[in-house]
């Protein structure tokens, strides 16, 4: 009978499997966040490029189509796991820039800025998990791994 030790760690085959399944689970969680957005900028396009006016960004319009491109496009690409680390750290660098333009909570009036601290760290942390997808792969149940 061999014993484990703590530099000899052999994982229970159950262990691949509980892993894989919980990459594809945050995956699809994630890609909850970005498909639907980007399709509801399809739909309000008019209001999005307002938006993004209203908050000093120059060019709204390719702004907007560059948040569809982005939350519709790689969403969908990290929900299926292609290119899966690339696509997790575009998505976590336009998480974060939208956290600063979009939550910026430290220039706001005090009614407003609970609710944007909320939001902008909300962003943070998905950029925090976005980027845990990026270091471990989408694994088993991903295009990536066919």
């Amino acid at each position: 009978m061999s014993t484990t030790t703590a530099n000899n760690f052999a994982a229970p085959a159950t262990a691949g499997a509980a892993q894989d399944t919980l990459a594809l689970l945050g995956r699809v969680l994630i890609a909850l966040l970005f498909v639907p957005a980007g399709f509801g900028k399809i739909a309000g396009f008019a209001g999005v490029v307002g938006y993004i006016g209203a908050v000093g960004l120059p060019l709204p319009q390719l702004g907007a189509v560059i948040a569809i491109a982005v939350e519709l496009g790689l969403g969908l690409l990290l929900l299926v796991g292609y290119k899966t680390r690339i696509v997790s750290i575009i998505l976590a660098v336009f998480t974060v820039a939208t956290a600063v333009f979009f939550h910026n909570y430290w220039a706001m009036p005090a009614d407003k800025a609970y609710i944007n601290q909320l939001m902008f760290f909300k962003n943070i942390a998905i950029a925090g998990g976005l980027l845990a997808i990026a270091a471990l792969g989408a694994g088993r149940f991903s295009i990536d791994r066919k």
